[in-house]
């Protein structure tokens, strides 16, 4: 039996591609093996010339990594894509987020807000910039280390307001999902693949993106909280 194609991916898709990876070596008899972990400890692994097929990271992120060289030309697909979510623990009662203006008064009133290394809260605190209220929240925001889910802040009791990737967010236990972020301030992340210049096996890695983008696999994508 032949290598199992391997891959890295961020946590935001780690559910998702082990549904897919099944679902594509049924299908096609080609193991596949995705390791997920933080996107910022994904891209090192890869900048760091570690023998891996695919991987899968926010667009911008693999962008980067093309640039660099470290990803072939081309070979970019766009997999999924997620919003983001608003989570509270388990059991508190969940905040109005139904505009933005509520959505604001539910930060302002936090006593902790987890937030999470990637673009979720890349854009949690361009929001609070917008707002001009980042010197009153800087001391409540509790970062998750790269891998480590907002939602396990939440459980824990180390902050009862969280932002993540939808994704990363609906199949934890623990916690209550509140919601998405209201259309006004919304924002869509692109979950893109490449294929990785150290791949011995571009061509199969080519295949197993075009399966994992194809509409077919619509259905999945929407029950681990993402679209196509």
């Amino acid at each position: 039996m032949s290598e199992a194609l391997a891959g890295l991916s961020s946590m935001a898709t780690a559910h998702l591609l082990a549904e897919l990876a099944r679902d594509y070596a049924a299908k096609t008899g080609k193991r596949v093996s995705v390791f997920s972990m933080g996107g910022v400890d994904a891209a090192a692994r890869v900048r760091a010339g570690e023998r891996c097929d695919f991987v899968v990271l926010a667009a911008d992120a693999i962008a980067r990594l093309e640039a660099e060289g470290h990803v072939v030309a081309g070979t970019r697909t766009v997999v999924a894509r997620s919003g983001i979510a608003v989570a509270v623990p388990a059991g508190a009662t969940k905040p109005d987020i139904s505009t933005e203006d509520a959505l604001r008064e539910a930060v302002m009133n936090a006593r902790a807000i987890g937030y999470s290394t990637g673009p979720s809260g890349t854009h949690l605190a361009r929001m609070f910039d917008a707002w001009g209220i980042v010197a009153v929240v800087q001391p409540k925001l509790k970062q998750a280390p790269p891998g480590v889910p907002v939602g396990a802040l939440l459980a824990r009791g180390e902050a009862d307001l969280g932002f993540q990737q939808l994704s990363e967010l609906i199949h934890l236990k623990d916690i209550t999902l509140v919601g998405p972020l209201p259309s006004g301030v919304q924002s869509m992340t692109a979950f893109t693949g490449a294929v990785c210049k150290t791949s011995t096996r571009p061509e199969d890695a080519r295949a197993l993106l075009a399966f994992f983008a194809s509409p077919d696999n619509t259905a999945c994508k929407q029950r681990h909280g993402m679209t196509p």
